[in-house]
């Protein structure tokens, strides 16, 4: 019988495999499981991504879901609530018709208004007869008494029969284009009157169950106050582009929009714009909220900050709510210091040298009033103590008024500035050959005989005109007392600060002056 090969032994029957083969398996083996492992955290990363996105899909499905029951459910009060506020807005229609009737039946006297009563009553007679010619012209007579027209104009309003077409009609005149024939400096600008109105007639619209999210403006007047956004948007090149742009016709356009709510998504570049241009506008931040813009504000705080209107950046920043992200103590201090660089640089320039110290002066006053305004309304006076600016205020005052105030000359006798000699006749210098001196006279300032017709009295002020040294005998004229001397400058002579003032990093406020200047004020 044959035998069964053992299958140990390697010495007979088939070639056995070489460890190169067993090598080869090997790799073999490993690069599959490379492989596999690879393969497996590929499709396990496909399947979390593809579990993630599920997840996403699903949160969005139920946020859409909660967004249109929400929707629908505002859209079904809104509709509930239609028959209510028709029949309220119709019960005021009627009882401002039969006021009305009354009112033309009665006239009206033509008196002065010398009340904020009779201004109010004087008001409604004109919404009663929807005469808005005569209201506009009647409102804007008044600006000394924009405070009390504030408080009584939406009262009046509420007579009208049609408020929303009532205040289109009356600012008409002025918006979106100015039609008047005869325009005069002190009353070209009427942007006020435009913005009050506005303002005044978004609680009267505003509908009586919903509130602001409704307003009661009927289509039509609607679909004007459209218009007349676009006709003020396309006269933007005559009025010299938006950067050029008047601030008055940029805020009276912006209330237009939010009061008749024609805001344009796809605006809202253009209003950031206008927003930044006239930010210096207390009621702006108010405005760019409702114009759409919260979302940009961050951006626009920082582009005002660049722009070195640091003031106006806080009170963008608490409108929004942006405190932490933008402190207002360091803007505000940064806004210090940027004036002064500013008023500095005033003084140093030779085009102003003129009016230099009136113009840093002014500089500095209006910057400390603004950051003191701000401290108060914000109420920061635990972090920037507004003591040190109050009294650099003071004293900046106190300076201008020293610089105005006349010299005091005695009624009947005048004075050498010299030596107290007696002054020569008042009209002395007027009359012909009649010049009388009681000074030793330089032959070099003798007067010429066809300059006797010209008073020889002093001037008022030293740099009006130069000071012939005859006046002072051998010594030389006195020092200018307004000049500019940094040295010799007393301590609120009426001269700028001498020295330019170097802020240090938000520390004490040196200069060069006396002590008193030399106190911190932040």
């Amino acid at each position: 019988m044959g035998s069964i090969p053992d299958p140990g032994d390697i010495s007979g029957g088939l070639n056995p495999p070489s460890f190169d083969d067993f090598q080869k398996q090997t790799s073999l083996m490993t690069s599959c499981t490379l492989l596999w492992k690879e393969l497996s955290d590929h499709f396990t990363s496909l399947e979390k991504n593809l579990q993630k996105k599920s997840e996403a899909l699903k949160n969005k499905f139920q946020t859409l879901d909660h967004h249109t029951k929400e929707s629908l459910g505002v859209l079904k009060k809104r509709e509930v609530t239609i028959d209510g506020s028709v029949e309220i807005a119709l019960g005021k229609v009627e009882e401002s018709r039969e006021a009305a009737l009354i009112a033309l039946l009665k006239g009206t006297q033509d008196g002065e208004v010398d009340d904020s009563e009779g201004l109010l009553l004087k008001l409604k007679s004109f919404c009663l007869k929807m005469d808005s010619k005569e209201f506009w012209r009647f409102i804007t007579a008044r600006k000394k008494e924009l405070d009390v027209l504030r408080a009584q104009t939406p009262e009046a309003l509420a007579e009208c029969v049609d408020p929303a077409k009532f205040v289109l009609e009356a600012i008409s005149e002025v918006f979106p284009v100015d039609k008047r024939v005869e325009k005069s400096e002190r009353s070209n600008d009427l942007g006020w009157a435009c913005v009050l109105v506005l303002e005044s007639l978004i609680p009267v619209v505003v509908d009586p169950v919903l509130g602001k999210s409704r307003l009661l403006v009927t289509p039509s007047v609607k679909e004007r106050a459209k218009d007349i956004a676009e006709t003020w948007k396309a006269s933007l090149d005559q009025r010299g582009g938006i950067e050029n742009v008047k601030t008055p016709d940029v805020h009276t356009f912006l209330q237009h929009l939010v009061t008749f709510g024609i805001v344009k998504e796809e605006d809202v570049d253009l209003y950031r714009k206008l927003v930044v241009g006239s930010a210096w506008r207390k009621q702006m931040p108010k405005l760019a909220v409702s114009l759409g813009l919260g979302d940009k504000m961050a951006d626009m705080i920082e582009e005002l900050v660049n722009r070195g209107q640091q003031v106006d950046a806080v009170h963008f920043t608490y409108e929004v709510g942006l405190v932490d992200k933008f402190p207002p103590v360091p803007l505000l201090k940064a806004f210090l210091k940027d004036s002064k660089k500013a008023a500095t640089s005033i003084l140093e320039d030779p085009n102003n040298s003129g009016r230099a110290v009136n113009l840093a002066g002014r500089k500095e006053q209006s910057a400390l009033r603004a950051v003191i305004k701000c401290i108060e309304e914000y109420k920061l006076e635990a972090e920037f103590p507004p003591e040190n600016l109050k009294k650099r205020l003071e004293q900046l005052e106190k300076a201008k008024t020293d610089k105005k105030r006349p010299a005091a000359v005695p009624a009947n006798k005048r004075t050498r500035a010299s030596n107290g000699g007696p002054m020569p006749p008042a009209k002395a210098g007027r009359l012909t050959n009649a010049y009388v001196s009681s000074f030793p006279a330089a032959p070099t300032f003798i007067r010429s005989p066809s300059h006797t017709q010209y008073p020889a009295a002093v001037p008022a002020y030293p740099y009006d005109r130069p000071a012939a040294p005859a006046m002072y005998g051998s010594r030389s004229p006195p020092a200018n007392p307004y000049a500019y001397s940094p040295e010799a400058a007393p301590p609120l002579a009426g001269s700028y600060p001498g020295a330019p003032i170097n802020y240090p990093a938000y520390g004490g406020y040196g200069n060069g002056m006396a002590p008193a200047y030399q106190q911190a004020y932040y």
